[in-house]
C-alpha cells in the first residue's frame, strides 16, 4: 500500500455503511432502467474510471466487512465524468466490498479494469468518493454507460417529470354518447408540478390513455414509452390501486370506472422491473 493510504482507507471507511448485506457487484448490462435510474439519479458523480491500484485491506484496518467479501481501498483515474458539477480530480479513490465468487475463491481487482461508479463526495477530501450504495460499482460496458448519460439528460430537461410524491383526486366524466367517458387521475410530484393520467373511452374504439407533466392538458395522444423517465415515475411509483381519499367525491359508478381505468393505466406501463436490491 501506497504510505498515504492508509489515512485515505481509515478516514473513507468511516464514510462507508457498517452494516452490508452480502450482495454481488452485478455486471453492469444485467441492470435494467430502473436499476439505473434508482442509482443515478440522486447521486452527484457518475463516472468511468480505470483501476489504477487496489489495496486489499486487512481485518486490522476496517470493520464490517459482510461474510464472504473483502473490502478494497480503490485508486482510479477518471476516463469520462458522466455527471459532476464541479468536475472531479484526474485520480479518486474509494471503498468497495466485493464478493467472493461462486467456488468460494477470494475477490480480485486487477489493474486497469474499468467500472462505471456512483457515488458523492466525501466532504473535505475532493479526491475521495463513498459510493451511493454497496453495488454502486458497475462493470463498464459503452450500453451500460450511454444509458446512465441518458437517463441524467433526460432528468436535466426543463420538463423532465419530477418524482411521485402520492395521487390527489380522481375524476370521472360520461360523455353524450354510451359508452364514451373521460376519467382523470392527478398525481403528487415533489416540486408540485402536476402529473396527469388520462383515460379516454370512445364507442367502438380501444380505450386511450397518455399522462401529462404540468397544468396544461393535451389531446390524449401515447403512453410513454418504456425506459424513459416518465415510464420509470409511473411504472416505479404508482400503487396497485388507487388510495381511498382519491376517490372521495366520486359516486359509486364513477368510482367503479376510475378504479378500471386505472387498472388500464398500470397495465399500459407494464412491470418496473429490478434486478438488485434497493438500498
Amino acid at each position: 500500500m501506497k504510505p498515504h493510504t492508509f489515512a485515505i482507507a481509515a478516514a473513507a471507511a468511516l464514510c462507508l455503511p457498517q452494516t452490508l448485506e452480502a450482495q454481488g457487484i452485478p455486471p453492469a448490462v444485467a441492470l435494467s432502467y430502473a436499476d439505473l435510474a434508482d442509482l443515478a439519479l440522486t447521486a452527484p458523480v457518475v463516472a468511468h474510471v480505470r483501476v489504477d491500484d487496489a489495496d486489499h485491506l486487512s481485518d486490522r484496518e476496517t470493520s464490517g466487512v459482510p461474510a464472504g467479501h473483502r473490502r478494497f481501498l480503490i485508486e482510479a483515474g477518471v476516463v469520462a465524468l458522466i455527471r459532476g458539477d464541479g468536475g472531479l480530480p484526474a485520480q479518486v479513490s474509494y471503498l468497495v466490498d466485493l464478493p467472493n465468487d461462486a467456488r468460494g475463491r477470494r475477490a480480485r481487482v486487477r489493474r486497469g479494469t474499468e467500472y462505471l461508479i456512483i457515488a458523492s463526495r466525501v466532504p473535505g477530501r475532493p479526491g475521495e468518493l463513498r459510493l451511493a450504495a454497496p453495488d454502486a460499482q458497475l462493470a463498464f460496458s459503452p450500453l451500460a454507460a450511454e444509458r446512465l448519460r441518458s437517463i441524467l439528460r433526460e432528468s436535466l430537461d426543463q420538463g423532465a417529470p419530477p418524482p411521485i410524491t402520492g395521487i390527489g383526486r380522481a375524476f370521472h366524466v360520461p360523455g353524450s354518447l354510451p359508452g364514451e367517458s373521460e376519467t382523470q387521475i392527478f398525481l403528487q410530484t415533489a416540486d408540485d408540478r402536476p402529473i396527469s393520467l388520462i383515460v379516454l373511452r370512445r364507442p367502438g374504439e380501444r380505450p386511450r390513455w397518455s399522462a401529462a407533466v404540468g397544468d396544461i392538458i393535451g389531446d390524449v395522444s401515447t403512453p410513454p414509452r418504456p425506459d424513459t423517465l416518465l415510464w420509470y415515475r409511473l411504472a416505479c411509483t404508482l400503487p396497485p390501486a388507487l388510495p381511498a381519499q382519491s376517490l372521495s367525491e366520486a359516486g359509486p359508478d364513477e368510482a367503479r370506472s376510475i378504479r378500471a381505468d386505472y387498472r388500464l393505466v398500470l397495465e399500459g406501463l407494464g412491470p418496473c422491473a429490478r434486478h438488485r436490491a434497493r438500498r
